[in-house]
């Protein structure tokens, strides 16, 4: 197979929003074809009506677009390609692979649950199988519905797998599985095969639980006499409680992760390293470097667990490789939804933006913590954090902030060189520590015990706001009998 004509692609189910394993499952499929320049589509399998919800579908997409995965066809819809389905389904009964079963569903569920008392797993008895032609036009006659089922071979199956290797099953594990309804509408795993086969997948490349699927839409594909494509059974991504990561039990969407302050090549990164690893130790790698690296044969079967503390120390380690103008442009929507500030201020003061950003980003971990860390950059009514303020506002430090008040007011170049000379000598003046001016200074002026460098701090907000700032503090240890 030339490598140009490599195809794959994602086919996300809206039930509900991508989750962190669908998203992953598409970067593998996107990096594959990028690496081979082949193909990559993306396909909304929507043939269930009870659990598709077509709100989804746009969602779905906007969090792949934001991920950084962009698409070469599609999206293509199962529920727009239903009359293509039925003359596949025609062939496989025609050709004897298939049957039809007048079965009602009120039968199959009594035998299911006459089974199930026994202790015994259900399946389908083949009874339908069994009638004879006279007996099948006679019910047709009838207009009885019915669904049509394939009938499976005795013997065994195997295939190989990319990723887990040779694997055999017997075909007397698999029950003669419905593949159309009495309504005559085609169930998954014959969609799958068609849409497959028409589209041109050459990979199909999704989650380890398809596997018993996949010995399913064999037997499709040998009834129809169609080339089976290559298949790559990815391992899947487990919660710390080692249940699979699901959108039933709650587990976040991808755009849940943007929204709390991930960036989205940190997310792709990191999904890249769950289940699959370059053989080198490295964790920062580019999209550029992953699309040149990735390889299906080094995807690791067992299934891997979801860190979100390894996640948030990657997205760390993104924040510092961005320039502050970047992440200034990405901090400003943030700052004007908490409420903080408004665009205008924001665009009337860019630069000063920019300067935050670069004295919070080695601290940051998270977009949303240039927020949460440097709210006192945009407005001086904040609270004093409780503990510090009682054990740095005291009478005797209320003395220390009057006199420094009086240092830094006749200060005229207000520079982080000069405001650290004159701390320094009113400590040595006061015959105290450097540290019993910083802490009570630096809580009056942002209200935290924590941050970067004072100085850079004070000279960052500018001489008027600091004396305003400490003046503040002074009147607050007042108010508070200091």
């Amino acid at each position: 197979m030339s490598p140009n004509n490599i195809k794959v692609r994602i086919a996300p189910s809206p039930s509900g929003y991508l989750h962190v394993g669908t998203a992953r499952t598409a970067i593998f499929n996107w990096l594959y074809a990028r690496q081979h320049g082949g193909k990559f589509i993306v396909r909304i399998e929507d043939t269930d009506e009870n659990r598709s919800d077509a709100n989804l579908v746009q969602p779905i997409l906007e969090a792949l677009k934001w991920l950084g995965i962009d698409w070469d066809e599609g999206p293509y819809y199962q529920s727009e390609r239903m009359e293509r389905y039925k003359a596949y389904v025609a062939k496989l009964l025609d050709s004897g692979r298939a049957y039809r079963c007048f079965c009602t569903p009120e039968e199959l569920e009594r035998e299911r649950a006459e089974a199930m008392a026994k202790k015994m797993a259900p399946r389908y008895d083949r009874k339908c199988l069994k009638k004879t032609d006279a007996e099948i036009s006679e019910l047709l006659g009838k207009n009885m519905p019915f669904a049509i089922r394939l009938k499976i071979p005795q013997g065994e199956t195997s295939y190989d797998d990319i990723v887990l290797g040779n694997i055999t099953r017997q075909n007397s594990e698999i029950e003669d599985l419905v593949i159309c309804r009495a309504d005559g509408r085609v169930v998954y795993n014959m969609a799958v095969v068609v849409d497959d086969y028409e589209m041109g997948i050459t990979h199909v490349i999704r989650g380890n639980d398809h596997v018993t699927n996949t010995f399913k839409q064999i037997h499709i594909y040998r009834g129809l006499g169609i080339e089976l494509p290559q298949f790559a059974h990815l391992p899947l991504i487990l919660r710390s409680d080692r249940k699979k990561v699901s959108k039933r039990l709650g587990d976040k969407d991808v755009s849940e992760y943007g929204k709390e302050g991930i960036l989205p090549e940190a997310l792709f990164n990191f999904l890249c390293l769950l289940g699959w690893s370059p053989k080198d130790n490295r964790e920062f790698l580019s999209k550029e470097e992953l699309i040149r690296v990735f390889k299906l044969e080094n995807v690791n079967p067992a299934n891997p667990i979801f860190n979100e503390e390894k996640l948030v120390a990657l997205n760390k380690e993104y924040i510092k490789e961005y320039q502050d103008y970047k992440l200034a442009e990405m901090v400003a929507p943030l700052l004007v939804q908490a409420g903080i500030t408004t665009k205008y201020w924001l665009e009337t003061r860019w630069e000063y933006l920019i300067k935050i950003i670069g004295l919070l980003k080695e601290r940051c971990r998270r977009m949303t913590d240039f927020v949460s860390l440097g709210k006192y950059f945009f407005y001086s009514e904040f609270n004093y954090e409780p503990e510090s303020a009682q054990k740095q506002f005291t009478a005797e430090t209320k003395k220390y902030l009057i006199s420094l008040l009086t240092q830094f007011e006749e200060i005229e170049e207000f520079k982080k060189e000069c405001l650290e000379n004159a701390l320094n000598g009113l400590a040595e003046q006061l015959g105290i520590k450097k540290g019993q001016l910083i802490h009570p200074v630096r809580l009056a002026v942002s209200g935290i015990s924590v941050g970067p460098g004072l100085y850079d701090i004070l000279e960052t907000l500018g001489k008027s706001e600091v004396l305003l700032r400490l003046q503040r503090a002074i009147k607050y240890i007042e108010n508070n009998g200091g």
